[in-house]
């Protein structure tokens, strides 16, 4: 492999994880030099291989710190922030996560006179959870410190990393039923981890009329099919062979077994995503979506098989028909 040529620098913040590792490979291909911002460089090692010798670079940061913050924006032409829990694992961080750190992010952009920023949020903004309730904080306070930044507002995202649909195969495995929380009626409209970072990189290499510019924009990023809870599940059920008898639990039960489960090290539910589940996570009529960024989302049909297909008895390549 030859050194990345010095050019064109973005700027990645949770770039480790699962919608940034996507984003990072996209830059990368398009022959960004790309800083990934995070606090343990080391865990960033593995996506060197995503470019050539030296094109991506872990960079150590200390979120709690603005200074920290703006050395790792600075000299960037496109900054991305991916940063976000699920659920908090102390009091605040909600607020650390979803609020502060993108509104440092977005005064350091504006400090550096950096117009292409890509704040990747969430659909969930529009529940009363505290996990919505930060996520519409934190994108009121990106457009107020960076008038010019794209918000990405995706619902479920799912694909081979994902922790939505790999969860439910997997608790299917051991568990002699599954939950319909609410009875199953919430309403998700999954939308593809590939076409989240396509999204991202549309908005960030716009080049068009400033009429349609992405600058200044929300998008809401949904799928092609719109599904309930309990349609979730029968799609598992297809591609694993394995069925489970669902088992509709009352909103207030759910809240009661959310109390417990919240206390595994990595809780199955939390009493805050049962509240969440009680608003429909789909893109609203009007909304500005992936089309508006010329990116075709891809079903659950086509990706769903192609990873959850492992979970099947006897493993991917058995015939879940005999």
């Amino acid at each position: 492999m030859t050194m990345a040529k010095q050019g064109k620098t973005a700027t990645i913040f949770g770039g480790t994880g699962f919608v940034g590792r996507q984003i990072v490979r996209e830059l990368a291909s398009k022959g960004y030099v790309v800083k990934v911002a995070t606090r343990i460089p080391e865990r960033a090692y593995f996506l060197r291989p995503s470019g050539t010798v030296g094109q991506i670079v872990p960079f150590a940061c200390d979120y709690s710190e603005p200074a920290s913050i703006a050395a790792a924006v600075h000299g960037a032409e496109v900054v991305v922030n991916c940063i976000g829990i699920l659920y908090e694992k102390r009091k605040g961080g909600f607020e650390t996560a979803h609020h502060d750190i993108p509104a440092a992010i977005a005064k350091a952009c504006k400090k550096e006179n950096i117009t292409r920023f890509v704040h990747v949020s969430s659909l969930g903004v529009n529940s009363d959870s505290e996990y919505g309730k930060s996520k519409l904080k934190g994108d009121k306070a990106v457009m107020k410190h960076c008038a010019s930044a794209t918000i990405l507002r995706p619902s479920v995202i799912f694909g081979p990393d994902d922790s939505f649909f790999n969860m439910f195969a997997e608790l299917s495995r051991y568990s002699p039923f599954l939950p319909l929380i609410g009875g199953g009626h919430t309403k998700f409209q999954p939308v593809y981890v590939g076409d989240v970072a396509d999204a991202a990189i549309k908005a960030l290499t716009y080049k068009g009329d400033s009429k349609n510019s992405p600058q200044g924009q929300i998008y809401e990023l949904g799928g092609p099919d719109i599904v309930t809870f309990r349609q979730v599940y029968e799609t598992l059920f297809a591609i694993t062979g394995r069925r489970r008898p669902l088992v509709s639990v009352p909103w207030p039960l759910a809240k009661v077994q959310a109390t417990f489960l919240s206390l595994l090290p990595s809780p199955l539910l939390t009493r805050d995503q049962v509240t969440a589940l009680k608003t429909d996570n789909i893109v609203a009529d009007g909304a500005k979506g992936l089309a508006d960024l010329a990116v075709t989302p891809s079903s659950m049909a086509l990706i769903l098989p192609t990873y959850l297909a492992r979970f099947r008895a006897g493993g991917a390549n058995a015939d879940i028909a005999a």
